[in-house]
Order: structure tokens, then sequence, then C-alpha cells
């Protein structure tokens, strides 16, 4: 039994926030279909990106045997790196649903790297290859993060969602119908009691 005073009002009270708890039902399903579709649409982003990398680092390990082949690898160690000190992360946030999302890219000026005391093609190419290693790391990295992101808030939205349904709505809907009943009882009670005056 409810210990709410079975009033109308207290009644036409719970019979509006039940309206108001079923709108946010309504409200985090929709979002978490939102979610969801955007979640899609991250993980293909994610596998093209991916493969990108896979593809870059494929080919950095080849040209990494090549320049310890030349080289040995003492030598290649001591090759001048590619320079990235004007390197800078180029971020595009955007929010979905309160979520936070962003592409990121590196914005590496081409500045020409020290000179190598024993400079080779298969260095030179290692040495680009790397670059492009780190160059499609990073997208892949934001990806990444967008889908935890996207991921935590989505069964965020789906136990809240689930808590209104299963839990918070079925025992409103018990409590108002109880107050009905309660009501209904005390009505018919007042007129046979009205009933046994006349």
């Amino acid at each position: 039994m409810s210990d709410v005073t079975p009033t109308r009002s207290a009644v036409l009270e719970l019979k509006e926030e039940r309206r108001a708890m079923r709108d946010g039902y309504v409200f985090l399903d929709e979002k978490c279909l939102l979610l969801a579709a955007e979640i899609l649409r991250e993980l293909s982003r994610h596998e093209t990106l991916r493969q990108r990398f896979l593809a870059s680092y494929a080919t950095a390990v080849a040209s990494l045997q090549a320049g310890v082949a030349r080289h040995g690898l003492h030598g290649l160690q001591v090759y001048p790196a590619a320079e990235l000190s004007g390197a800078e992360l180029q971020r595009t946030a955007r929010t979905l649903m309160g979520v936070r999302l962003q592409d990121v890219v590196l914005r590496a000026e081409a500045l020409p790297p020290a000179a190598a005391i024993d400079p080779s093609p298969e260095a030179e190419t290692c040495r680009r290859a790397f670059a492009a290693v780190l160059d499609a790391a990073v997208p892949l990295a934001a990806v990444a993060g967008n889908l935890t992101r996207l991921s935590l808030e989505y069964r965020r939205s789906v136990r809240r969602a689930h808590a209104l349904q299963d839990v918070l709505l079925p025992e409103l809907d018990g409590t108002v119908a109880d107050l009905e009943t309660r009501l209904e009882e005390f009505e018919q009670e007042d007129a046979i009691w009205m009933r046994h005056r006349s």
C-alpha cells in the first residue's frame, strides 16, 4: 500500500508524473537509437582507418627490414628522423546528444630532415613509412576515443531507460492503481453512510 494520502489531486499529480516519466523513457529510447546509429558509423570509419593503419604499418616494417639490411640496426638508429617540431594536431569537435566527438588529423610542415652521413634510398623510404604510420595512427586514435565515449553514453542511457520502464513506471502505475482503488472504496463508504443516514 502506498503511504500517499488518497486524494484526487494526489492521483492527478502522480498521473502527470507518470506521463513525464513515459516522455523521458521515449526520449531515452530515441537517444539510444541515435547513439547506436552513430556507433555504427564510427565503427565503419574505424575499420577503414584501421585498414589504412595496418597497410602503412606493414609498409613501415618492410622498409625497416630493408633499412636494417642496408645500414645495420645501429646505423639505422642514428639515421636522422623526420622533423616533427612543427607538427600539430588539428581537431574538429562536434557533439551528439551531449557526447563530445572529435576528428583529428596530424598537420606536419614538410621541413627537411637533418642531413644523413650515409644516405640511402632504403633509409629514406623507412623514414617516410614511419611518418605515414604516425599520420594514420592519429585519426584512428580519435575514432577509438569517440567509440569509447559513445559506448559509455549508450550503456548509461540504456540503464536509465530500463530503470524507467522496468522499475519506476510499474511502481508508479501500482501506486496510482492503489490510490484509485482506495478512493473508490472511500466513495462507496461515503455513499453507504449517506444512504444509512437518510
